[in-house]
């Protein structure tokens, strides 16, 4: 698959969504009302538990426009690209059921807020 293609097709994302940038290292989609974007970075799996051998992990999380200040927050961290796509999706999901025009963070927190993370990987500070 070429590293530009979007791995979600058009008719399998939630109404209102549309994909904002793809590449190795980053998958990107944006919701027009309320503005957000929601993220999967590649990332250094230095802060992940030592145990896990992981060379790299993908950051989810969210960004979006609030009273002219722009808010991002961490949503969890995966161990592959497959699961961050399918991590995205359900937080696209979530979110077109739960909000409306306008949303604030305390919203968007609560709405993803259990999202279940396939291949999350666990805080190296977690004891």
């Amino acid at each position: 698959m070429p590293s530009d293609q979007h791995p979600v097709p058009p008719e399998a994302l939630p109404p209102g969504w549309g994909p904002v940038e793809c590449c190795r290292d980053r998958l990107a989609y944006r919701r027009a009302r309320p503005p957000i974007e929601l993220v999967a970075d590649r990332t250094p799996a230095d802060c992940s538990h030592p145990g896990l051998g992981l060379g790299f992990c993908w950051e989810l999380q969210y960004q979006c426009l609030f009273e002219d200040r722009e808010i991002t927050e961490r949503i969890g961290r995966v161990s592959t690209r497959h699961a961050a796509v399918e991590g995205l999706l359900e937080c696209m999901s979530r979110l077109h059921g739960r909000l409306e025009n306008r949303a604030d963070p305390a919203e968007i927190r609560a709405a993803l807020a259990d999202v279940s993370l396939a291949g999350a990987v666990p805080d190296g500070s977690a004891r």
